[in-house]
């Protein structure tokens, strides 16, 4: 008799949708998948995921037949549960800021914005803004009290969805993974350990914490005997599929953009540009988010009134520089640096560069500049990159490699479009399926290379111009 390949299952829960690819374990062959649609919004109830999930599965031609499933998920979401394993409140989302406040008093309680960053940053390798779980308790206990005090565990979106999977109504079965975990703010990436001083500190108490699986480690099965792998947080689930390794740097254009690194040094940046997260293989995954990413070249499209492959076709008339036209993409505010009061500006222009394909050019100049001030911040922790990896839907523009080349300085690498976090969840699946002390290795064809082409001037030009515009707006 002869079998088919032996199947495992990853699943994206992230904030607008859940995706579910089945793979071949050896070869990551996709055999077929699914998606459906979240709820929008910053406060979700949990069992819209779980709803999500089940739909995607069916999609996907469900589950019966792989042998092990792993979930990567949106990060920081705060799930709370009581004693009965019941859902205590709808879900805060990374996205929700009620919690700045309680931010900006967590790390003035550690000594004040230098010295309170620092403390943060060396104990958990972060500094606690609006995003992060510790500053969400924080503000329920503020404003929440009854909440809080139902609150007997507290664990993050793919924690709740694995413990889902699991079919077990034992708060002592939720399970993490340090990938995950790394973004809390009461988890240190460097130790290993939970802070549970810190937690207390924000939040009264420490609840039951989701015990923390080792990457390739098996965190349960289903009850129907499918391997649970740990899980990861959406990035680190991406590098993963991605088969990011030491030196590369995963440039993502999204809606935000977000540069990460994988490096075996755990990064501490006290004034927490850097978030110093933990990867989903052992290693460390430093990350800088901006909040203007393809927005900027949305706006840029709208105000040419072209669309994408018109707006890259502009850029690519114009001369490297524009002319001396920067555009400071800050259109949203901006995290990095931390502006969020600010928008955006330009700068330089004349005669010569008040045309289509300057602003084009400029916007697209801007828009990588930016990632690469991110990268710079990396690069400060003592990261040494190599290769840029370019993903996202901006990745698919001719202008963008074009100028990603000229402005980070290093090999940019393209892969084709895919579900990375998604393919990543699966790679790790297949990981926990094998026992192996490495994830397999799965071939992706179709990237992409682009030699990088430094044109130092672009950078010296944009900086002149951030920083004309940071004098006026602090």
């Amino acid at each position: 008799m002869t079998h088919g390949p032996r199947l495992v299952a990853g699943i994206d829960s992230s904030t607008q949708s859940c995706k579910v690819v089945v793979r071949d374990a050896a070869t990551g062959a996709l055999v077929r998948q699914g998606r459906a649609s979240h709820p929008a919004g910053t406060e979700v109830h949990p069992d819209h995921w779980w709803a999500a999930l089940q739909e995607a599965v069916a999609d996907a031609g469900g589950l019966d037949d792989v042998a092990a499933v792993s979930v990567g998920g949106q990060q920081h979401g705060m799930v709370c549960l009581d004693a009965d394993g019941e859902v205590v409140r709808p879900a805060l989302l990374w996205n929700d800021t009620r919690s700045a406040g309680a931010a900006r008093d967590l790390v003035d309680e550690l000594g004040g914005p230098e010295e309170g960053g620092r403390a943060w940053a060396e104990a958990v390798g972060v500094v606690p803004v609006a995003s992060f779980t510790i500053t969400k308790l924080r503000w329920l206990a503020e404003h929440e009290p009854d909440h809080a005090a139902r609150t007997a565990a507290v664990c993050l979106p793919h924690d709740w969805l694995t413990w889902k999977l699991s079919g077990s109504t034992d708060l002592g079965d939720l399970t993490t993974d340090r990938s995950d975990a790394s973004g809390t703010g009461y988890w240190s990436a460097a130790t290993g350990d939970y802070r549970t001083d810190l937690l207390e500190r924000a939040f009264g108490s420490v609840p039951r914490l989701p015990r923390v699986v080792a990457p390739g480690a098996v965190a349960g099965t289903t009850p129907t005997g499918i391997l649970l792998g740990a899980g990861a947080g959406d990035n680190a689930g991406a590098a993963l599929g991605l088969g990011a390794r030491e030196g590369d740097v995963v440039v993502s254009i999204g809606t935000s953009g977000v540069v990460t690194a994988v490096t075996p040094v755990p990064p501490v940046d006290p004034t927490g540009s850097v978030a110093g997260f933990a990867d989903a293989t052992g290693l460390f995954l430093p990350l800088v988010a901006t909040l203007n990413g393809a927005r900027v070249l949305d706006a840029t499209a709208r105000l040419l009134g072209v669309d994408h492959e018109a707006l890259s076709a502009l850029a690519l008339e114009a001369p490297s520089g524009a002319g001396g036209l920067v555009l400071v993409p800050y259109l949203e505010g901006e995290r990095t640096p931390n502006r969020p009061d600010a928008t955006g500006s330009l700068h330089g222009i004349s005669l010569a560069t008040a045309t289509r394909p300057m602003l084009a050019r400029a916007a697209v100049e801007g828009l990588m500049c930016s990632l690469a001030d991110g990268l710079d911040a990396i690069v400060a922790t003592g990261v040494r990159p190599e290769r840029a990896v370019l993903v996202g839907g901006a990745a698919a523009s001719e202008a963008v490699r074009t100028v990603a080349a000229e402005v980070l300085g290093v090999p940019v690498a393209v892969p084709p479009p895919g579900e990375y976090v998604a393919d990543g969840a699966a790679r790790q699946a297949a990981w926990a399926a094998s026992g192996s002390e490495a994830p397999p290795k799965w071939d992706r064809e179709g990237t992409e290379h682009v030699a990088p082409r430094a044109v130092p001037a672009i950078r010296a030009r944009y900086a002149e111009g951030r920083e004309k515009h940071l004098d006026k707006t602090t």
